[in-house]
């Protein structure tokens, strides 16, 4: 069976690697890594450099966390559609 998970179109590749190729994490790992980078951005102590590549990642993140929600979205009102559709009744 097919996963069914929605997949963000065009998310910025992550460091994650598969085979050697770049892939899109999932919404639970980027929000993971999301709350790192702001945890790290509110503590301070980095170089304007620094803070400058985390709020890049930063926002690359939410893209695709709000992806990945755009998707859960779509996918729920295509079910709640389809349960308000009347039921083709079937003969005995």
């Amino acid at each position: 069976m097919a996963d069914e998970k929605a997949s963000p179109k065009q998310a910025s590749p992550s460091p994650e690697q598969e085979g050697g190729e770049e892939r899109t994490p999932s919404y639970e790992r980027a929000r993971e890594e999301l709350t790192d980078v702001v945890r790290r951005l509110e503590t301070g102590g980095l170089t304007l450099e620094q803070s400058i590549e985390l709020w890049e990642r930063g926002e690359r993140l939410a893209a695709i966390c709000e992806e990945w929600l755009q998707g859960a979205r779509v996918k729920l009102a295509a079910a709640m559609a389809q349960r308000q559709e009347p039921q083709e009744e079937t003969p005995f």
